[in-house]
């Protein structure tokens, strides 16, 4: 006799949808000659002296468990890394986690904050993962449609306006993804207003902190009075080059951290042994390693944003991040019909708007994180696509 699964499985997990950017990604990679703006994952090898670290933890024998929270020296280092480069102090003893990835850092935030039926706004077009995760930890995501007139960047008056007797907690990304919209220290001031009058905690998603091109990066953590009510996000994977490393950390006052330690303990233990001790490597070298990657990134999202608008696209310039956001309304498609017959036509893979929310509609995400010469090469294409459509 069959078994019936579906009256097995979850209804929370039933309803989430997969990954909108796995889906277009899965199908480039199928295909010969596609230069993919798709997958946010830095063009950039983890550089060698992480590496040479890691392989010489590894012949040493480092492939025991850790603390829960990570190798107190990783824990150490990250603090300084915080207090050195953005003002923020954290007693690494218990105010700091390593985790498997800035995505795990979320999972517990989430989990650690959320009773069933709290709402966590969520600034829109939002990362594919953010709705779901609140989903599954009980919440209810509240999306805050931005747009391009005004750069895509949320304002105090609209949280404030969104803000319900269930509104529980606020969650921000600045550098933004998909848009790179930056917010600076202006703006997260008025938002922190908002925040500490209706008593809100922030989940600050800041693992594009080092990518800021044309100000100096603010984190949200470090002005008056948000440093008890925010909840800090970080890891290595985009300004360091070690997505496949998966590993990240959270930052918060003790009592947070306490509770969603005890969730880490039970459901991951802790992040690999080896791969910590190359994370200290990277913080310990990190000039030398996120500022060349910086430059060049500069130097493409330049490129990028001029030949967009030159084609036609709309488009305007990030603050940070590794991606550009362009209008494709002018086309008559959709975001999803624009993606795939780009991509079939022109052997060219970008995201499609939509799945980053329905303020995403009309346009789609470009990823510069790849070399000048395959950006000429994508423009021209797009170019000629662009043409086609007539």
């Amino acid at each position: 006799m069959s078994v019936n699964y579906d009256t097995y499985l979850s209804e929370t997990a039933k309803q989430i949808q997969p990954s909108g950017i796995r889906k277009f990604f899965d199908l480039a990679s199928s295909m010969k000659g596609v230069i993919s703006l798709g997958v946010g994952e830095p063009d950039f090898i983890t550089p060698w002296s992480v590496r040479e670290t890691t392989i010489a933890s590894l012949e040493g024998g480092y492939t025991s468990y850790t603390a829960n929270a990570g190798l107190l020296e990783l824990r150490t280092e990250i603090a300084a890394y915080l207090k050195n480069n953005f003002r923020i102090s954290y007693d690494p003893n218990d105010q700091i986690i390593v985790t498997v990835g800035a995505s795990q850092a979320l999972d517990l935030a989430f989990r650690a904050l959320l009773n069933q039926g709290d709402e966590v706004l969520i600034v829109e077009p939002a990362f594919v993962s953010y709705s779901s995760l609140v989903s599954l930890a009980g919440g209810n995501p509240i999306p805050l449609s931005t747009n391009a007139e005004n750069g895509f960047k949320v304002t105090a008056e609209q949280i404030e306006a969104a803000i319900t007797d269930k509104t529980k907690a606020i969650l921000l990304c600045s550098p933004n993804n998909p848009t790179g919209t930056y917010l600076n220290r202006d703006e997260l001031s008025e938002i922190s207003k908002v925040v500490k009058k209706h008593d809100l905690i922030v989940v600050s998603d800041e693992i594009y902190a080092e990518l800021t091109y044309d100000e100096e990066y603010t984190s949200i953590t470090s002005l008056e009075g948000m440093y008890d009510r925010t909840i800090l996000i970080n890891g290595f994977s985009k300004g360091f080059a070690m997505t496949g490393w998966r590993l990240g950390f959270v930052a918060a006052p003790k009592e947070l951290t306490h509770v969603m330690l005890k969730i880490h303990q039970f459901t991951t233990m802790c992040a690999p042994h080896m791969l910590q001790h190359g994370a200290i490597d990277a913080l310990q070298n990190r000039e030398t390693i996120v500022e060349h990657m910086k430059n060049s990134y500069r130097r493409r999202r330049n490129y990028i944003v001029q030949s967009l608008n030159n084609i036609g696209l709309e488009c305007h310039t990030p603050g940070g991040a590794f991606y550009v956001f362009p209008s494709i309304k002018r086309t008559g498609l959709t975001s999803e019909q624009f993606a795939e017959q780009l991509l079939l036509q022109e052997k060219v893979a970008v995201v499609p708007g939509n799945v980053f929310g329905e303020s995403g509609e009309g346009y789609v995400r470009c990823s510069y994180a790849t070399s000048l010469e395959q950006l000429q090469e994508a423009m021209k294409r797009i170019r000629r696509f662009i043409e086609s459509l007539g």
